[in-house]
């Protein structure tokens, strides 16, 4: 069977050809609100083709593990620069193999287990080529929790555990007038007109909400546990140090980690990030948010 389809998030549109008689849209539920009409050839971000019948010519050179959520997914590299992942679902089960070109434009892919070992696995796969084709296109993929207040989006950072969910969700509680633009990996644009915008994403961990949305950023808030509430704006590299680690990034390629700096770079200088130290009650956020509103 053959099948076509186009998404388009974070304002770029990629396709997705599936090319074998198992695997079709349907592995795709949260990528629905994103699915689009086919746009002209070359304003494509990239291209996966997904066939089970696919095996790679060779096993590249392990470099290392990339992190995604919480699960390692080994990477691998071919002697003509591409690159191979080999992707494990949360109990180490490997439920796809993931090979692209060094410009992260054109991928193939075949997938193994059950439907949700399948599902996991591919949305793996688009998630990463999204991030690495992106980075060169001044679009990040970042581990945040976003909310929405007066027109303008607020990243919330930090490593899993810090309570980027829970503050989220007070703020959602507490203050009026809020919504939740996506609750793990939002994409965040420098836009061409000079404007950083986040936009809702096919990808969001355990909470759905897969919204094809955006709004300018207002602020980020780099969180950090506390017996205490308080809350300062952080210096430049304290800023740097705090969105760089928050991007999905091929660190192993240094045009792709090199065109993520420049990202981060050109985003600092528009959207203030403020430490937030706190506990995870209604003063947090009503600090949070009264700081923020006073620029």
């Amino acid at each position: 069977m053959n099948q076509t389809a186009y998404y388009h998030v974070g304002g770029h549109t990629y396709e997705v050809c599936f090319r074998d008689d198992t695997n079709t849209t349907d592995l795709l539920p949260s990528s629905q609100p994103f699915r689009t009409e086919a746009p002209a050839r070359g304003d494509l971000l990239f291209t996966l083709t997904v066939d089970d019948r696919w095996r790679p010519a060779t096993r590249g050179e392990e470099i290392g593990q990339f992190d995604c959520g919480g699960n390692n997914h080994g990477v691998y590299r071919l002697p003509d620069g591409a690159y191979q992942i080999h992707v494990s679902d949360v109990q180490g089960r490997q439920c796809c193999l993931l090979q692209f070109t060094p410009d992260f434009r054109q991928g193939q892919c075949c997938l193994g287990g059950d439907y949700p070992m399948r599902t996991f696995g591919l949305n793996n796969a688009l998630m990463m080529m999204y991030a690495f084709a992106g980075s060169l296109q001044q679009t990040l993929l970042m581990h945040a929790s976003v909310v929405r207040k007066d027109g303008y989006g607020y990243l919330c950072l930090g490593v899993s555990g810090t309570g980027k969910s829970t503050h989220t969700g007070l703020w959602l509680r507490h203050i009026e007038g809020t919504d939740l633009m996506n609750d793990d990996n939002p994409v965040v644009r420098h836009c061409p007109d000079g404007v950083t915008r986040v936009y809702g994403s096919p990808w969001s961990g355990k909470t759905p909400c897969y919204r094809q949305d955006s709004a300018p950023v207002g602020a980020f808030l780099q969180l950090k546990q506390a017996p205490y509430n308080k809350i300062r704006r952080q210096t430049v590299v304290e800023t740097f140090a705090s969105l760089l680690p928050s991007c999905s990034v091929m660190k192993w390629d240094a045009k792709n980690y090199t065109a993520t700096c420049d990202t981060v770079s050109a985003i600092m200088q528009h959207v203030p990030c403020y430490l937030l130290e706190c506990l995870p009650d209604e003063a947090a956020a009503q600090l949070s948010y009264k700081t923020i509103r006073a620029l």
